[in-house]
């Protein structure tokens, strides 16, 4: 299985040698995830990051009504967890599923810590992946409060171009917490405008 992308993906931070790249590597444990498999569900601890090499995952909550709200969908060449349930080792909140037939790379907290303490330069890796995520967590709270639906779903398209091929449209509509009748009517008239 080719790790051309994980290794890609590390080196938009830092550069590797060749020595680090296998103590990286060898750390790394590959899985193949059927569709519409739990990766994590609410209540247990998350025991994994993992690099998306193919597929797609959505990771959502259940609120007090029943409803699954989606907090994010997970392509190729994104990181996936929960890093609060992750890192201080506490049952999570969420659930992660996959969509679709996945591949992924997966360090376990153990392997994390073994990667940080062999390749120190994986600090700044995943210190830059945090502050990543950060940012977007934050320009998705403020698309969720302060946009209207039919932006908040034109923002939706430039992130995940591929998406709304990909899954299912009641999905995207529970990520724009929007009903997905009313996602039609959008698209519906975004089609007329286009």
């Amino acid at each position: 299985m080719g790790l051309e992308s994980i290794l890609n993906n590390v080196k938009k931070y830092v550069t590797l040698t060749d020595e680090e790249v296998n103590i990286f590597t060898n750390l790394l444990v590959i899985q193949s995830v059927p569709k519409k498999t739990l990766l994590l569900q609410e209540g247990s601890v998350c025991d994994f990051e993992a690099f998306v090499n193919k597929g797609c995952l959505r990771t959502y909550y259940i609120d007090e009504n029943g409803f699954e709200v989606i907090l994010q969908f997970s392509i190729e060449d994104w990181w996936v967890s929960d890093i609060a349930s992750f890192s201080m080792q506490q049952p999570s909140q969420l659930y992660i599923e996959t969509l679709e037939n996945s591949e992924l790379f997966i360090l376990t907290p153990e392997t994390k810590e073994q990667l940080l303490a062999q390749v120190p330069k994986f600090e700044r890796v995943f210190r830059l992946l945090l502050q990543r995520n950060l940012s977007a967590t934050q320009n998705r709270l403020i698309q969720t409060i302060s946009k209207p639906a039919q932006d908040k779903y034109l923002e939706f398209l430039k992130k995940y171009p591929t998406l709304p091929q990909r899954v299912a449209q009641h999905y995207i509509a529970s990520y724009l917490g929007i009903s997905p009748e009313f996602l039609s009517k959008i698209r519906n008239r975004l089609a007329k405008n286009s």
